[in-house]
């Protein structure tokens, strides 16, 4: 209980359409505007849509057990905070430094990203210049108030959202021959044939699927944002019913359109299919279009990696897993100290591309690809323990406000799955190296905590016997 109180010093200013947006948007990003095509070209229409319906599967899973958790206990840091409290305070500390790492590293690549998008407009403009732009933006979004970031978040989510709902309603006009699209005969569906839907067979589909998991990344911030939340046990089962719906709705009606109208080979070759889509459609101005919805997807990730982040770094602060000067709030309930660290932090891994490429920023990215996985098992481990503690203490489920449909067997083929998929990443050359990183960095954590911890132990018992004596 005193934890919770602690927690609830944060301000519950999100209000139902802020969760509801970020739900909807969450999974809306560069994963779906610029990897869709590569998945595509990689594994077949329908190996990218297999991979993106199971990968579906495995977050719809995730996103009922953090609903669980979330609901019964809303507080800001929520996954690294009930790993903490159910599976061990060595397995929080870790979940937690390492979604911390790898989502601080992604804020400094976004920057980067949006500021080489900016020379589609203005190419005479060092890229070093638009970064700081950004950052100076993004930083007093989330400086002023948890309000600031989550209307931002909102405006950007629903630029997203109109624009695959107007590029779907495009794509399916131009499929059946209502919109002719440049000097191409009316393509229907004879991409999809069932003999060009796995040109590379099936096992490719595993080794796409971090691309899938990359894509769909940022749906658990529904689980970050519920400390600060109003009325988290009606609004967050609302937006963890979204999932399914806008999976099968934005990616799944994406990837059939996108394969229909472009052959797989082709669309390896197009930088954003998106683009390419909306311009032989005859759209004006399409490529500055698209490129203003990608760089709101690409800024609407660095404020959400800048957001979960800095509540990761507060929350930690008040366990004891980061130093207190993290866990202070500023006038306007802002962890204020936490946001700094986390943008200086963000700035070291730009600094680290360029000066340590191949060690450094390897190791981040490594980190950053890896801890959604493992972040993900770590959120369906600790509904699967707090639910048999919850239990064992003599608690009813239908005394839950919501619960995990099926228990336990979702959260454990939840576990399963994304286990399999990373013991899958070590027979694959180009994947190996990010799969050895991320895991090596999550064992040095446990050690860390657990030596840490040792000594605490061993200098409190020698206090003690001195003061005995």
């Amino acid at each position: 209980m005193e934890d919770i109180k602690t927690h609830e010093q944060l301000n519950r200013s999100m209000k139902k359409r802020h969760l509801f947006m970020l739900s909807l948007g969450g999974v809306i990003g560069t994963g779906l505007f610029l990897n869709a095509g590569y998945t595509i070209h990689q594994a077949g229409a329908g190996g990218a849509l297999l991979g993106y319906l199971v990968g579906g599967l495995i977050l719809y899973m995730v996103m009922v057990c953090l609903g669980e958790l979330a609901v019964h206990m809303p507080v800001t840091g929520s996954f690294q905070k009930y790993a903490s409290e159910y599976i061990g305070h060595s397995a929080g500390f870790s979940l937690g430094w390492m979604y911390f790492i790898g989502s601080a590293a992604t804020a400094g690549v976004e920057f980067t990203a949006a500021g080489i998008l900016m020379k589609h407009w203005f190419p005479h403009v060092p890229t070093w210049l638009w970064c700081a732009v950004f950052i100076v933006l993004l930083f007093s979004l989330n400086a002023l108030t948890t309000r600031g970031f989550a209307e931002a978040e909102y405006w950007f989510s629903g630029i997203k959202v109109v624009a695959v709902i107007v590029f779907i309603i495009i794509g399916v006009a131009g499929i059946f021959g209502f919109v002719h699209l440049s000097d191409r005969p009316t393509p229907f569906l004879k991409n999809l044939a069932p003999t060009g839907l796995f040109p590379a067979g099936i096992p490719i589909i595993f080794v796409t699927m971090m691309n899938v998991i990359f894509s769909y990344q940022g749906s658990e911030l529904i689980g970050i944002a519920a400390g600060e939340s109003e009325s988290p046990e009606k609004n967050i089962p609302k937006a963890i019913r979204n999932v399914l719906f806008r999976i099968i709705v934005f990616y799944i009606a994406s990837i059939i359109i996108l394969s229909a109208i472009f052959p797989s080979k082709e669309l390896g070759l197009l930088e954003s299919p998106f683009v390419t889509l909306i311009s032989i459609a005859g759209v004006p101005y399409a490529a500055s279009i698209m490129n203003f919805i990608i760089l709101t997807a690409i800024l609407s990730v660095g404020n959400s990696c800048l957001y979960a982040s800095t509540r990761l770094l507060w929350s930690m602060s008040h366990d004891g897993m980061a130093p207190k000067i993290f866990g202070k709030l500023s006038k306007r309930k802002v962890p204020l100290n936490s946001l700094i660290f986390t943008i200086i932090f963000s700035l070291l891994s730009l600094l680290t591309s360029v000066v340590a490429a191949d060690t450094v920023f390897v190791l981040l990215m490594s980190i950053a690809g890896i801890s959604v996985t493992i972040s993900w098992m770590g959120i369906a481990l600790s509904q699967y323990m707090f639910r048999r503690k919850y239990i064992k203490a003599g608690g009813k489920t239908e005394e839950l406000h919501y619960k995990v449909p099926f228990y336990p067997f979702v959260p454990l083929f939840c576990l399963g799955f994304c286990l399999f998929i990373l013991i899958f990443l070590a027979f694959d050359p180009t994947q190996r190296i990010g799969l050895f990183y991320g895991i090596g960095f999550l064992i040095f954590c446990i050690l860390f905590y657990k030596i840490k911890q040792s000594r605490k132990s061993k200098t409190a018992e020698n206090s003690s016997i001195t003061m005995r004596k």
